[in-house]
């Protein structure tokens, strides 16, 4: 099927998202219902793990900062696919929007079964596996209807639940700093590794609590004001991420024991029972994990269909995902067919949960980190090109150390998914060749540009044989084209 170039001009979508609807995309999008079981997860560690945490607080700020600079000099829905493409080129940015759909529908499929885990806290307490599907399914389908309706409504959906579950967060970040015992803490450093392993070790498991940060720049084109609101959203949204995630580990590890921490599926709810007594507490804290799961999915469910909308304008994703319904702009065909992948992976994941499902889960944090290492690396490459045109010395180093410190970070989440991962994603990432080859003979195009055509009398060398034709019809030469593709590349 033909893929066009780029789509009609009126089939922008609307800016309907405000800084306050994109900061808590960006926030939505990061605390799904992984930070509840985060403090256990580290508990093994000792509290030596909020020294990891740290650090990857700072690599995430500076991937923050890093998509802030980016989003100001190309405010266009994309985010890391059209960053990428306009540093290195179009098969680049084909690379990270295949990488980072495959993130987007496969984190659903992640985050839909760790929701469903806190729903059934009251509902199919027997844990029924037909039962446990269907829930998983209408918590799937529930954002992608919402985002049906349009962005005003996504971005409404999204800070109502945002509020919604900061709640216990909050709580817990401030009131239950006063209810810390150091008895709780124990061993500063719990586990038998040496101090830099134990360090990494939870870097490991930290690290994937930040996915989400660039949801902003992901949607660009529906913010107002973007190249003012992305970068800000961007940056607010991972402090206000950062200190919430801190401080509450630090007050569930001061207010539950170690040895109970380490065996707890549920460690907000044992801390907020602790505090308050009774079962009340953690009872609320399981709505709040509920409405903090279906906000992430909606989120999501957005990224999962505006990144490939911005590749499809471009002619390197399948045209029907550039195609809008409605005065509000909505692609529809990119909300259903990612949302029908998630309810796949979703169903199949019940039937084989610890085989299948877990290296989903780092899967989908593999092919998210691939596009935030283009991304740092096109700042970094910008900079050593252009930076010294416009900043000054002072603010050029500045900006090459945070680009050099996000890239970094993203070398260090790489490594941290495991050998395992880093094979299937690999495997994954390449299976995209095929579509990209289909796409570029769609297009009837060998190359990133057109080769030049040898003026009327004019003799071509004997060693630059003509290039050959990649399809059945010969492609007229526009005067100019060359010229204006090389000036393309070259900005």
């Amino acid at each position: 099927m033909p893929t066009p170039r780029r789509t009609e001009p009126g089939a922008a979508p609307r800016a309907a998202l405000g800084l306050p609807a994109a900061s808590a995309l960006v926030i939505g999008s990061i605390i799904g219902t992984g930070v509840f079981a985060l403090p256990s997860a580290l508990a093994p560690y000792g509290p030596i793990s909020l020294v990891a945490f740290v650090a990857v607080t700072l690599g995430a700020l500076a991937l923050a900062v890093t998509f802030g600079a980016l989003s100001r000099r190309v405010p266009a829905s994309g985010g890391p696919y059209v960053y990428a493409r306009a540093a290195f080129g179009e098969f680049a940015g084909f690379l990270n929007a295949w990488s980072y759909w495959i993130t987007a529908w496969a984190g659903n499929a992640a985050i839909v079964v760790a929701w469903v885990g806190y729903v059934e806290v009251f509902v199919n307490t027997g844990h029924k596996t037909g039962i446990s599907v269907l829930i998983a399914l209408v918590g799937l389908w529930i954002p992608a209807a919402v985002n049906l309706t349009g962005a005003r409504n996504t971005g409404a959906f999204q800070v109502i639940t945002t509020v919604l579950k900061f709640v216990p967060l909050v709580f817990m970040a401030t009131v239950g700093l006063l209810f810390i015992d150091p008895d709780n803490f124990g061993p500063f450093k719990a586990s038998h590794q040496s101090a830099l392993g134990a360090i990494s070790a939870a870097a490991a498991i930290a690290l994937f609590s930040y996915l989400g940060l660039e949801a902003a720049s992901v949607v660009a084109s529906r913010v107002r004001e973007p190249g003012r609101n992305v970068p800000r959203a961007t940056v607010y949204g991972t402090l206000v991420c950062a200190v919430i995630y801190i401080l509450g580990t630090l007050a569930v590890l001061g207010t539950v024991s170690h040895t109970e921490l380490g065996a707890s599926t549920a460690p907000f709810t044992d801390a907020a029972n602790n505090i308050l007594g009774g079962t009340w507490a953690g009872d609320a804290v399981a709505v709040a994990a509920i409405v903090s799961g279906i906000g992430a999915l909606n989120g999501w469910t957005m990224l999962c269909a505006e990144m490939p909308y911005a590749a499809a304008r471009d002619g390197l994703f399948p045209a029907a995902f550039a195609r809008l319904r409605g005065e509000s702009g909505v692609p529809v065909f990119g909300i259903v067919a990612s949302t029908v992948l998630a309810s796949l992976i979703t169903v199949f994941s019940y039937t084989r949960f610890e085989d299948v499902f877990t290296k989903i889960v780092l899967l989908s944090v593999l092919t998210a980190v691939i596009p935030y290492l283009f991304s740092a690396a096109a700042q970094l490459y910008w900079l050593l090109v252009r930076g010294r045109e416009g900043l000054s010395r002072r603010r050029l180093a500045r900006d090459v150390t945070v680009s050099a410190l996000a890239m970094a970070f993203s070398y260090w989440s790489i490594q941290g998914s495991g050998y395992q991962t880093v094979y299937y994603g690999l495997f994954v990432l390449l299976l995209g060749l095929p579509v990209y080859v289909w796409l570029k003979r769609d297009r009837g195009e060998y190359g990133e540009l057109a080769a030049p055509q040898p003026e009327a009398g004019e003799v071509r060398a004997p060693e630059t044989p003509p290039a050959p034709h990649t399809s059945g019809r010969r492609r007229p030469h526009r005067p100019g084209a060359f010229r204006k593709n090389t000036l393309r590349h070259r900005d």
